[in-house]
């Protein structure tokens, strides 16, 4: 599988009932330990002090990675995301 540097920043639109922000944010944790059992989500951070995540995520190609990854998430209708395919360096020190 490929791995891919993904970025996001979730906006939650203005006048949105709390309560579906709590629902979906309940729903976007079981997802993430869904889509982390079954190899697709690797590590996840988020930059200290910012409202965004940045994760290593696989899939076997970049659609994939959206189709049946990304766009399963329950968040996914207030996010933006941005997708870097990497690949292993030669001077990486964890190889």
């Amino acid at each position: 599988m490929q791995e891919y540097l993904v970025e996001i920043r979730t906006t939650i639109p203005e006048g949105t009932d709390p309560a579906e922000v709590d629902s979906r944010r309940a729903a976007e944790a079981v997802r993430a330990k869904e889509l982390a059992a079954r190899g697709h989500l690797i590590r996840l951070w988020r930059p200290v002090g910012e409202l965004r995540s940045i994760g290593l995520w696989c899939a076997d190609d970049e659609a994939h990675l959206y189709s049946d990854v990304l766009d399963t998430l329950p968040l996914r209708p207030w996010m933006s995301v941005s997708v870097t395919a990497v690949a292993p360096h030669p001077n990486d020190p964890g190889r």
